[in-house]
């Protein structure tokens, strides 16, 4: 069976990831370049033994041999990088977001559309076991029609404060994974966003203009309602946590922790503390969105999880901007403006 021959743009943490999966759990795909603009990443070429590196991403893009790119840039190189890539002709896996501004993504989704490409964004946690397991549940009926969702997304600590001024707030970070999944959840369109956030724990970060704690209220056509609360630092560990509440039943998960024991004595219980980094929590997910995305080439099918997706997503964290900001309740077609 012929490989899927595809190139990498960006191999920092995010694009080692994919990389690592690529080259040794896919038979059927061979990584023939490599893309980043730090010289010192031609190490990972010669690691993995892909023969072709690029400082400058548009030469891999325009390599013929090159079918696919999967785009681990910077968030602000995104856009230009899936478009070049549309235009040569091959198909896209991009990180998310496609760029902080609805105007960018959707001149994107334009150009998407004309070419025809497959285009999947990496909206990881819908490829999460546990969260697929919850969703099967839903789609077998055994929840009903869900009614309450309840998302809990907690960091173990917040990223460096230079990180933080360059990524679009928290909401565009780091809740934009939690719209998608409360979108994932319940297959309604969300109607109205309500949000209250706050500086909490590091003074750093309200000086950089972003805040570090929220709970946010989504409200969807069919009449469902979400709650989500997140929180730059959880000192016990990467808090992960989502319950569906509906009109038959109610499905949920619990933390991953490194192992499950519990242990009794005279003091109490304890129990391992829940896995301390997004790396460890969802390594499960980052191989299967990619076995997604490269099974859609195989079998010439749409992937699961679109432009569309990060555009509404991304519709959803503006709207909490503004409701934070003017403190109501914002309809998402004033962001929309449909």
């Amino acid at each position: 069976m012929k490989k899927i021959k595809v190139g990498i743009i960006g191999v920092g943490r995010m694009g080692q990831i994919h990389l690592d999966n690529l080259c040794l759990k896919f038979p059927d795909v061979e990584v023939v370049a490599i893309s980043d603009v730090m010289e010192e990443s031609k190490k990972f070429a010669d690691q993995y033994g892909v023969n072709k590196f690029y400082k400058n991403c548009n030469d891999l893009i325009a390599d013929s041999e090159v079918e696919a790119v999967v785009i681990c840039s910077p968030t602000d190189q995104h856009a230009d990088n899936i478009m070049t890539a549309a235009r040569a002709g091959k198909e896209v896996f991009c990180e998310k977001p496609m760029d902080l501004s609805l105007e960018t993504v959707k001149k994107v989704l334009s150009v998407v559309e004309e070419t025809g490409i497959k285009f999947m964004l990496g909206f990881n946690r819908r490829f999460d076991p546990n969260f697929m397991k919850i969703r099967s549940l839903i789609d077998e009926g055994k929840v009903g029609e869900p009614q309450i969702v309840k998302i809990t997304s907690r960091d173990p600590g917040p990223p460096p404060i230079s990180y933080i001024k360059t990524s679009g707030g928290m909401f565009l970070d780091m809740t934009i994974h939690d719209f998608d999944m409360a979108r994932f959840m319940t297959d309604s369109p969300v109607k109205e966003v309500f949000a209250v956030g706050r500086n909490l724990t590091d003074p750093e970060i309200g000086k950089a203009g972003d805040i570090d704690t929220a709970v946010i209220t989504l409200t969807f056509e069919n009449g469902a309602i979400a709650t989500i609360d997140n929180c730059r630092k959880a000192v016990y560990g990467y808090d992960q946590r989502v319950e569906v509440f509906g009109s038959k039943g109610m499905a949920g998960t619990h933390n991953n922790t490194p192992d499950n024991h519990y242990y009794y004595d005279q003091n109490g219980q304890s129990a391992s503390l829940p896995l301390h980094f997004f790396m460890d929590r969802y390594i499960r997910s980052y191989y299967n969105e990619m076995k997604e995305f490269m099974d859609c080439l195989i079998t010439n099918t749409k992937p699961k999880v679109g432009g569309e997706d990060g555009l509404i997503s991304l519709a959803i964290g503006l709207a909490a901007n503004l409701s934070m900001k003017e403190n109501r309740v914002v309809r998402l077609s004033e962001i929309l403006n449909d």
